[in-house]
C-alpha cells in the first residue's frame, strides 16, 4: 500500500463535509418518502413534504440542508500497517479539512463552535476543532466516517445508569416524550448499552452512522436480542404519536440503532442520542491512492413531492399586524408571513436582558414593539443570495427570556421550531401573544421566502447577531395561540390515542 498523504486526508475530509451539507443519505430519503406516503396526520405530512422538497433543493443547489451545519464528529480506524507520507498529525489533518470545508467560498457553512464554553464562549470562526475518535485496527489504510451533528438534536441526548434489573424499554418510553421536538423528528434514535458511562454515550453516537434498515429487519425478522429490542422500541416509540416536528402523527422515528458492550455486574449504563431530519454522515477509505471518491446521488432518488400552504392559509402583513389580529389566530392554522421581522437567539437574548437590566436603551434598529422575532442563526449568503439557509432554531432555549421580552419590549410574537415549555406558554397566555412554528430541517426552502436581510445589532456575535429580514409568504403554523393552547400538546395526545386503536404495525 502506498503512503497516505496528509493533503489527501485534508481534502477528503473537506469534500465529505461539503457533500453531507447538501446530500442526504439515500437511505434516509427513501425511508422518509415511505413514511410520508403512509402518514395520516395532515400536519405531520405537511412537515415531511417540506423536508423532502428542501432536501432536493439542496441537492440541486449545493446549499446546506439545515442552517445548523453542526459540530463535526469524526470516527477514524487506522490500520496498524498504515504508512504516512509526512509527519502531520491526523488530528491536524482533520481540523484543516474542517476549516477548508466551512470556509468554502461557494458553499460557506455556518461556524457554530465556541471556545471557552464555560466562559467567554467565543466563536472559533471556522467550526474547528472537530470531535475525533481514533481506533487502531488490523491491516492497512484509513477508514473515516465524517458526521455533522446539529445542536438541536445533540442537546436532546440522554444518559442514565440503570439498575441491572431495570427495563431499558421503560426508560426509553419515559424519556423520549421529555425530549420534545427540538431534535426535529422524524429521525433516528441511537442507543448505547453497557461499558462505562462514556463508552455507552460513544456507542450511541457511533450507532447513528449505520444506514436505516428497519423495514428489512422487520421483513426478515430479528435474529438476536438486540434486533428484537430495536423492533420493539421502533414500534413503541412511534406509538407515542409524537410525529414529525412533534405535531402528532404515525412516524416519530425511522429507525432505532443499538450497540452494546460488556459492563460491570453492578451497572447498566444506557445512552440515547437522536439524529434529526438533517441526518448527515458519510464513510470513505483512503489507501494512499489519492483523495476519496464520494458517489453523487441521482435526483431520481428524491420523490416528486409538491407542497402548498392551501387555500385556507391566512396571509399576514407583519408591518401592519395588530394585537387583535394575533388573538384571532387559531392553533394549527397556517399563516403566510410578509413584511419585516427581527431575528435573535441565545446570545442576543442574553445581551438584550443585560442592557435592559442596566436601564439602557436597545441599539438603534432594535425595536420589538408590535413586531415578531425569529429564532434563527442563518448561514452566510453566497452568489446572488440575500441570506443563506435560515431555518428556525429550538425555541425552548429562549423560554427563560420570554416573559422579559413580552413584558418589556412590546413584542407581539415569536417564530421558532418545536414546542415551548410551561413557563413560556404561560407568558404567552398572560400577554396574549403568540408562538409560530417553522419547519426544522427545511432551512433552504425557508430562506427562499426572505427577500432582504441586514445585520442591525451585535455584529460581533457572528451568526447570532440580530438581523432584520423582509419576508414574503413565509409559511408558519400557529403553535401556541394567545389563549395558551399548544399544538405540541394536543397533536401528540390525539395521535397517541388514535395509534392505540390501529390494529396493524406502523411498518409492513
Amino acid at each position: 500500500m502506498a503512503a497516505i498523504k496528509s493533503a489527501d486526508v485534508i481534502q477528503s475530509v473537506a469534500d465529505a463535509l461539503q457533500y453531507i451539507s447538501y446530500y442526504h443519505p439515500p437511505d434516509y430519503i427513501a425511508n422518509l418518502a415511505a413514511a410520508y406516503e403512509r402518514e395520516e396526520s395532515p400536519a405531520a405530512r405537511d412537515a415531511m413534504a417540506q423536508i423532502l422538497i428542501n432536501s432536493r433543493m439542496c441537492a440541486e443547489g449545493h446549499r446546506p440542508i439545515c442552517q445548523d451545519t453542526g459540530i463535526v464528529t469524526v470516527f477514524c480506524k487506522v490500520g496498524m500497517k498504515t504508512q504516512w507520507a509526512d509527519d502531520m498529525l491526523l488530528t491536524d489533518m482533520i481540523n484543516e479539512g474542517v476549516r477548508r470545508a466551512y470556509l468554502h467560498p461557494d458553499n460557506k457553512l455556518r461556524a457554530s463552535i465556541l471556545a471557552d464554553p464555560a466562559g467567554a464562549r467565543s466563536n472559533t470562526r471556522d467550526n474547528t476543532p472537530a470531535v475525533i475518535h481514533t481506533e487502531l485496527v488490523a491491516g492497512s489504510g484509513l477508514d473515516i466516517t465524517v458526521a455533522a451533528k446539529g445542536g438541536g438534536s445533540e442537546n436532546k441526548s440522554k444518559f442514565v445508569m440503570l439498575n441491572p434489573s431495570d427495563s431499558i424499554v421503560d426508560w426509553v418510553l419515559k424519556t423520549v416524550p421529555t425530549m420534545g421536538a427540538g431534535w426535529c423528528p422524524p429521525g433516528m434514535l441511537g442507543i448505547g448499552i453497557g461499558g462505562t458511562a462514556e463508552k455507552a454515550v460513544l456507542l450511541a453516537k457511533e450507532s447513528l452512522m449505520d444506514p436505516i434498515d428497519m423495514p428489512e429487519l422487520i421483513a426478515r425478522g430479528p435474529s438476536n436480542r438486540l434486533e428484537e429490542l430495536r423492533i420493539e422500541l421502533y414500534e413503541k416509540v412511534n406509538a407515542l404519536g409524537i410525529g414529525a416536528q412533534g405535531l402528532g402523527g404515525l412516524t416519530t422515528v425511522l429507525d432505532v440503532k443499538i450497540l452494546d458492550y460488556p459492563t460491570h455486574a453492578a451497572s447498566k449504563p444506557v445512552a440515547m442520542i437522536p439524529n434529526c431530519a438533517a441526518t448527515r454522515h458519510v464513510h470513505f477509505h483512503l489507501d494512499g491512492a489519492g483523495v476519496a471518491h464520494l458517489p453523487v446521488p441521482k435526483l431520481e432518488d428524491w420523490p416528486e413531492v409538491t407542497w402548498s400552504a392551501g387555500a385556507s392559509a391566512r396571509r399576514v402583513n407583519l408591518d401592519t399586524v395588530t394585537e387583535e389580529d394575533v388573538r384571532s389566530w387559531k392553533p394549527g392554522e397556517t399563516l403566510l408571513l410578509s413584511g419585516a421581522m427581527l431575528t435573535g437567539r441565545d446570545a442576543a437574548h442574553k445581551r438584550i436582558q443585560e442592557i435592559l437590566e442596566r436601564g439602557e436603551s436597545l441599539p438603534p434598529g432594535v425595536d420589538f414593539n408590535n413586531r415578531f422575532i425569529y429564532y434563527v442563526g442563518p448561514v452566510d449568503p453566497v452568489r446572488e443570495e440575500v441570506v443563506g439557509p435560515a431555518g428556525p432554531t429550538t425555541a425552548t432555549r429562549m423560554d427563560k427570556f420570554t416573559e422579559m421580552m413580552l413584558a418589556r419590549t412590546g413584542l407581539l410574537g415569536m417564530i421558532g421550531k418545536a414546542e415551548r415549555g410551561p413557563a413560556a406558554v404561560e407568558a404567552i397566555k398572560r400577554h396574549r401573544a403568540v408562538y409560530l412554528m417553522a419547519v426544522g430541517g427545511a432551512a433552504y426552502l425557508v430562506s427562499k421566502a426572505i427577500r432582504e436581510a441586514r445585520v442591525v445589532a451585535f455584529e460581533d456575535l457572528g451568526m447570532e447577531a440580530i438581523h432584520e429580514f423582509v419576508v414574503e409568504d413565509m409559511p408558519v403554523t400557529v403553535a401556541v395561540d394567545s389563549a395558551g393552547t399548544s399544538v405540541h400538546q394536543t397533536g401528540p395526545r390525539e395521535w397517541q390515542a388514535r395509534i392505540g386503536k390501529i390494529p396493524v404495525k406502523l411498518e409492513t
